[in-house]
């Protein structure tokens, strides 16, 4: 594939954890993988998924600028249809899960209502103001069996008056899925959507690991 993969963990371990990332994160993802690793036991492979472009190709549809003056691109669908065809085939048999923050983090909850590869996903600080995503998918029941919500206790004091939506949506997006008989969890940490990232991502991941564990 034109994009190579990052792999950090364990190649041939049966849960693969799948992370789309830029190089604007700033996340050191072998230090997010011993981060995932002090939180759990249960052996996994890490693999970063490049995004070269994050608004366009995370975004789920087309929306005017919330900052700035470039617009989402609503290209969702290509990058899934890519990951689909040239990273899961890598991993076949294997248990999947997806995870991101910010806007990751909302292609990540996408992608529980849009696809049927993932046994979870981590959805870390997600971008849900993001505009008619709550009221898209809300009403839906996911195809993933467990959902990670977080936010920092500080995302809806944003002075950005779409943004600031952000902590009632999350509250309502964790009620739709209780209602709907989805294993999920919505964990507050402390400080704005740019406090210790990498820390909470990893924290969106072991839960997911130990849940599988769970199951097993």
């Amino acid at each position: 594939m034109d994009r190579p993969l990052m792999l950090y963990g364990e190649p041939d371990a049966k849960i693969v954890l799948l992370e789309p990332a830029d190089a604007r994160d700033g996340f050191d993802m072998g230090e997010e993988s011993s981060l995932i690793r002090s939180m759990t036991d249960v052996p996994f492979c890490h693999v970063v998924v490049t995004v070269t472009d994050w608004d366009r190709e995370l975004s789920p549809w087309p929306a005017p600028p919330v900052f700035g003056k470039v617009p989402f691109g609503g290209e969702a669908k290509a990058t899934m249809h890519r990951i689909e065809a040239e990273v899961l085939p890598q991993f076949r048999g294997r248990t999947l899960l997806l995870g991101g923050y910010s806007l990751a983090g909302l292609f990540a909850l996408w992608a529980a209502y849009e696809s049927d590869a993932f046994a979870g996903v981590a959805a870390v600080s997600p971008s849900v103001w993001y505009p008619d995503f709550y009221e898209t998918y809300a009403p839906r029941k996911p195809n993933a069996r467990h959902i990670y919500l977080s936010l920092g206790d500080r995302e809806e004091k944003a002075k950005n008056r779409v943004m600031a939506t952000v902590g009632d949506r999350i509250r309502l997006f964790s009620e739709a899925l209780a209602a709907a008989g989805t294993d999920r969890i919505l964990e507050w940490n402390p400080g704005n959507h740019f406090a210790d990232p990498m820390r909470r991502t990893a924290k969106g991941f072991a839960w997911l690991l130990n849940r599988i564990k769970e199951e097993a």
